[in-house]
């Protein structure tokens, strides 16, 4: 069973196929296995790579809270690709693993092919922030008090996780499961380090301002926490394209592979031919009709 070591934590990965580069980068209530439909269709291109996050066996759960953090979360898949000789790759994320791969792209800009943010921004809205905090402090207390099992029946049927219920009641009965058979130690210690403590995706404007890096933003229409947040970030980034899968919640590489798969496919087929520009400065000139003054 392979193992990237990072920081003194063990982090297991898999690997599959030969080409450039594309790491996956999972969700808090996934793993590495949550890409598998992703594995199969870009693997025939792709030189894919999924691992599990620090605290989801059969990766390391360390018992120091400080080790679990947004940045540390970055780290580790520099450590990934690092471990397995990778100077550059794309990188596709959802949910948390959205933000790792969007705080990526502003980290080391340098390592990044592209960055795919999927479903990522919950707990952003300003006004929300404080329910943000106390929802996912009293979620991690539940983790400890209740264990996974207990957790995983309200979890997963969530407001933005039962479209996927309704759609494909046997693919999300796996993401159950699979949910239900983790750690619940290392979902607390990372509910509390990393979820609970990153920040806001509007608190990162400025990096978003100057970000380059050729980027996907991909939402579920029914993912109302990720919605705004979606939005902000196709504004301010400049390489950036938004996809709004409809009638879609949170878990949409799962339940919309296709569509995910198809619009993940069509962007890095663009970026690997270069033909991923950034915006055309003319389309933002503060009027629906009027072009800058000297340009009419």
């Amino acid at each position: 069973m392979p193992h990237a070591r990072v920081n003194g934590v063990n982090l297991f990965y898999e690997e599959t196929g030969q080409g450039l580069p594309l790491i996956f980068v999972h969700e808090f209530a996934g793993d590495s296995a949550s890409w598998h439909l992703q594995v199969r269709c870009f693997s025939r291109r792709y030189r894919t790579i999924t691992y599990n996050a620090r605290g989801y066996p059969p990766s390391d759960v360390p018992e120091d809270p400080r080790a679990y953090s947004q940045d540390q979360a970055v780290d580790d898949i520099v450590g990934v690709l690092d471990h397995l000789g990778i100077a550059k790759a794309h990188v596709c994320g959802l949910s948390m693993g959205g933000y790792a791969s969007l705080h990526f792209g502003l980290r080391y800009p340098q390592r990044a092919l592209s960055i795919t943010v999927a479903g990522a921004g919950y707990g952003s809205v300003p006004a929300e922030r404080d329910k943000f905090r106390k929802d996912s402090g009293e979620v991690a207390r539940r983790f400890e008090a209740d264990g996974m099992a207990k957790v995983a029946e309200f979890y997963t049927k969530g407001p933005t996780r039962v479209q996927f219920m309704d759609k494909d009641p046997r693919g999300w009965k796996e993401f159950y499961d699979q949910f239900a058979a983790q750690s619940a130690k290392g979902h607390a210690r990372t509910m509390r380090g990393v979820q609970m403590s990153r920040p806001s995706v509007y608190e990162l404007e400025a990096g978003l301002e100057t970000l380059e890096v050729p980027t996907l933003i991909v939402t579920g229409d029914e993912d109302d926490p990720c919605l705004e947040p979606g939005i902000f970030m196709k504004r301010k980034i400049r390489s950036s394209a938004l996809v709004v899968l409809p009638k879609s919640g949170h878990t949409i590489n799962l339940e919309e592979p296709e569509a995910f798969n198809r619009a993940l496919l069509d962007f890095l087929t663009a970026v690997d031919a270069g033909r991923w520009p950034l915006r055309n400065p003319l389309s933002q000139t503060g009027s629906a009709i009027l072009p800058p003054p000297g340009k009419t």
